[in-house]
């Protein structure tokens, strides 16, 4: 599947223009990590929390969730720990137990004010989404809102005998495993997995 960049895609744009160096009276996004698959960047335009929302995209041109695959649970993982330590940057002491919210917007549905439905990216953010209206909301109620420990606990499930529970607040050990259920196969030993999305398999992996 070709996941080259597309003419016109905002994120793509983002992505591209990242590692570049900008004039600062263009208002670039204020990228706060980036490597060779992952771009995450603070949304400054349309926050969805006062507290902090940031947007971590997939530098390829990854459609959708349904693209990925077990293989991509490590992507995932990563996603999520680099989520949780850019949010704890930007919660400056104000809440001595913050809430982080780490998710996917799963279509048909999308954020009105940032309407990508065909490039793959997750928004994270501090608290309650209270920047958003009731219009708004609904992209990030339970109606449409995927979280990302659940996408990951359900991708293990597709490749284990037994049902596994991830996201729970308190740490499941399987998610200090960052690549359990990433790999199928067969009985007699042939592997069925399909490849990641992930540029390279040597993730960074944050705590």
């Amino acid at each position: 599947m070709d996941f080259s960049p597309r003419p016109g895609c905002p994120i793509c744009s983002i992505v591209s223009e990242a590692s570049q160096i900008r004039d600062p009276s263009t208002n670039p996004p204020k990228v706060l990590w980036q490597d060779d698959s992952l771009t995450a960047y603070l949304e400054q335009v349309h926050p969805v929390s006062s507290q902090g929302h940031v947007i971590i995209a997939l530098n390829l041109h990854v459609p959708s969730i349904y693209t990925l695959s077990s293989t991509d649970l490590p992507l995932l993982v990563n996603i999520r720990n680099i989520a949780q330590r850019l949010l704890g940057t930007l919660n400056t002491g104000s809440q001595s137990n913050p809430q982080y919210n780490v998710g996917f917007i799963n279509p048909p549905f999308k954020d009105t004010k940032i309407p990508v439905t065909d490039h793959l990216h997750c928004h994270a953010y501090v608290g309650p989404a209270n920047l958003t209206g009731w219009w708004r909301g609904i992209a990030y109620s339970s109606i449409a809102w995927y979280p990302i420990d659940d996408l990951i606990a359900e991708i293990r499930e597709t490749v284990s005998n037994n049902r596994v529970k991830s996201g729970c607040h308190r740490k499941a050990p399987i998610d200090d495993v960052p690549q359990a259920g990433s790999r199928s196969g067969t009985a007699d030993g042939k592997e069925t997995s399909l490849p990641s999305v992930a540029v390279d398999d040597d993730l960074e992996q944050g705590t």
